[in-house]
């Protein structure tokens, strides 16, 4: 994974086409369809929402990467959430997507050990997220049930993880890459800073049958009558596996390179073809008026008990707006 505090070269504009993009493609020779994830001012405006220590910035960025890519493959109107519950440093990372594009995310983690790490060069994903599980959750409304995939953290990166993922609940071959650093420029007044993130994901999906056998893998928690099934070691896979791993974690986040030409260098040989982008944002839920509503639905001594100095106030765990209400406003005695 890319140093957090890398210098990336760049004569382009803080902000180009390609930021804050998710854009499909497929390489049809290769039965190879994938996405290419930019995020520019989106991961920079999240991050930049709290004091997160360097390497904590990090990995909740490619969290928002890798939820981006899952999450503008939803076909409907709905929510798509990625959270991890670990014994780690960071013991919880949340990035919550809402079709057709926006995203927050939040971490929770333990300032001192955190530190600790820092002090002993021990800053990687795996050290940073230890052991527990990662949960994927699809939200399609209050009228649907929601489906649930979960794969165990074991010491290894959220790539691990997404690769564990689709291996046991999609059972598709799929392989993913992300990155994340911060770009420093140099400016009037001294330099500046600001977050990029990027990402691929690439799956082989075979349309020919007996490119297909059936898996003697557990199905885990897919959906009720989804096919198990994985697909053999196919020279095509082969070719696309080992065409992702040539990409340079630079390659990922430099705002000087779109996401077309990135993939053209990977694929012009047996040929790609790309479709229009999705186009990603910054963009917390929250609301006063969702918030008060939430402060009515606790109990009348709940609701006293959060009074301090005559007010309630609740900042919100994302974008760290805070919310101030006179206790009568929501029900609560003033102390």
């Amino acid at each position: 994974m890319t140093d957090p505090h890398v210098f990336i070269p760049s004569r382009a504009p803080s902000a180009t086409a390609a930021d804050d993009t998710v854009m499909p493609f497929e390489v049809a020779a290769l039965d190879l369809r994938g996405r290419v994830v930019r995020l520019g001012p989106a991961v920079d405006e999240i991050l930049n929402k709290h004091a997160y220590p360097a390497p904590v910035a990090k990995l909740l960025g490619e969290a928002l990467v890798l939820t981006a890519m899952l999450g503008s493959a939803l076909k409907f109107e709905g929510r798509f959430i990625l959270q991890t519950q670990s014994d780690g440093p960071v013991s919880m990372l949340v990035v919550d997507f809402t079709a057709p594009g926006s995203m927050r995310g939040c971490a929770r983690f333990d300032a001192e050990r955190v530190a600790a790490a820092i002090a002993a060069g021990e800053t990687d994903a795996g050290a940073l997220l230890g052991k527990g599980h990662l949960a994927m959750t699809i939200d399609q409304g209050p009228d649907t049930n929601r489906y649930q995939g979960l794969v165990a953290l074991d010491g290894g990166t959220l790539e691990d993880a997404a690769h564990e993922y689709f291996l046991r609940s999609e059972q598709i071959p799929t392989r993913v890459r992300l990155a994340v650093a911060e770009e420093f420029r140099a400016a009037e007044g001294g330099a500046t800073r600001s977050w990029r993130a990027g990402g691929m994901l690439l799956q082989f999906l075979p349309k020919s049958p007996e490119r297909v056998r059936v898996a003697d893998l557990h199905p885990g928690d897919a959906p009720e009558g989804h096919e198990s099934h994985a697909v053999m070691e196919d020279d095509a896979w082969v070719e696309g596996r080992a065409l992702i791993e040539t990409v340079a974690d630079v390659e990922l986040i430099d705002p000087s390179l779109s996401s077309e030409r990135l993939v053209y260098r990977l694929f012009h040989e047996p040929g790609v073809r790309v479709f229009r982008v999705n186009e990603l944002r910054a963009q917390c839920s929250c609301s006063r008026e969702s918030v008060e509503a939430m402060l009515k639905s606790f109990s009348q001594d709940d609701r006293d008990h959060m009074v301090e100095n005559g007010k309630i106030a609740v900042t919100c765990e994302f974008c760290s707006a805070t919310y101030e209400f006179a206790p009568a406003d929501v029900g609560a005695n003033e102390n």
